[in-house]
């Protein structure tokens, strides 16, 4: 199998690393990145320094080093193609990407920011507005880079409404370090990876202030339930949000030290301000654009989410780390299922 990877972050190469090492399929993989300067650093020192430092890149996978327009007129000669830009640029890509005759799938997790009053949209939305006739799809689920990069086990979730794009991912990801998993609820798998990275941070506030184990487990409890409201409502399988990218992508976020998104509460609870948290970082955390379209795609179905709105009045200066917490924990009673 022919694949390209259009984005050299460290998810990007990780995945691109992941694909050339799983010699029995014999693909050959290349990593296309957008900076001509890092495309070099990545060909003389055969290693993504910038993102994944100490990890080298396998000898057979190829740095492309064509300007994006002529990389993209090549992609008849492709079996598939990677998108692993952030949310912010996966619009434009697919704009570009719409007559591309390969299945194509991203990995970006979110939401777009919205434009007005509208709110923003995920992945498979933007997909339908722009580039209605791809096979297409998004290969999800709980997972690092750096882990997937280093071939430590990981299991994901290749999910698309064709089943020869849910199989594409199968054959070029799965192998004896990674388990892809092929599921047809786009919308849950989505709804999953975005709404994670907005209760990430707030567990990570919870963790900053250290309020305890106990009440690190009720917020992924409660925030799971309110990610399946959410999911459900925009007409996902409630099942889909007890799977990898749900339940499993929420717990590796919530709790993993190497989560972007739950560092950003973290260093919110501990007094920094939202711009210097994410200066810190020196990565994008999705959950931080992704909140506001998450309590606004709720508002407008009618769905109850106070801690995705405790965190997107955390992150809008409205309240104060232990301001957010003491409101969630001030609501009326009211039963499990609410």
């Amino acid at each position: 199998m022919k694949i390209i990877v259009i984005g050299g972050g460290a998810w990007g190469t990780a995945v691109a690393i992941s694909a050339s090492r799983t010699h029995q399929a014999q693909h050959v993989v290349s990593l296309w990145v957008r900076d001509a300067a890092q495309s070099a650093i990545l060909q003389q020192h055969r290693e993504n320094q910038r993102y994944l430092p100490g990890v080298n890149l396998p000898g057979d996978l190829q740095i492309s080093t064509e300007a994006l327009p002529e990389c993209l007129a090549a992609l008849h000669k492709q079996d598939l193609v990677i998108v692993a830009s952030p949310m912010a640029a996966l619009r434009g890509l697919l704009v570009q990407l719409r007559d591309c005759p390969a299945a194509v799938a991203w990995l970006c997790k979110g939401f777009e920011a919205g434009i007005g009053t509208a709110p923003g949209l995920m992945g498979h939305e933007i997909q339908a507005q722009v580039a209605p006739g791809l096979r297409a799809g998004v290969l999800s689920g709980p997972s690092f880079a750096q882990e997937v990069a280093l071939g430590q086990p990981t299991a994901l979730v290749a999910a698309s409404v064709h089943a020869d794009v849910r199989e594409a991912l199968v054959v070029a990801f799965h192998s004896p370090t990674l388990r892809v998993y092929a599921n047809d609820d786009v919308v849950g798998v989505e709804v999953g990876g975005a709404v994670k990275n907005v209760l990430a941070i707030a567990t990570g506030l919870c963790d900053g202030l250290q309020l305890g184990l106990n009440a690190r487990a009720a917020l992924i409890t409660r925030g799971l339930a309110e990610m399946t409201r959410l999911g459900v409502a925009l007409g996902a399988k409630p099942e889909t949000f007890m799977g990898l990218s749900g339940l499993g992508d929420l717990v590796l976020t919530a709790t993993g030290d190497l989560s972007r998104n739950r560092r950003v509460g973290m260093a919110m609870a501990q007094g920094k301000t939202l711009q210097q948290a994410i200066d810190a970082l020196g990565h994008v955390a999705e959950g931080v654009y992704s909140a506001r379209t998450v309590v606004q795609r709720a508002h407008s179905l009618g769905v109850n989410m106070p801690i995705a709105q405790g965190v997107v009045d955390l992150l809008d200066g409205h309240l104060q780390p232990a301001q957010a917490v003491a409101a969630l924990m001030a609501r009326e009673p009211t039963a499990e299922g609410g």
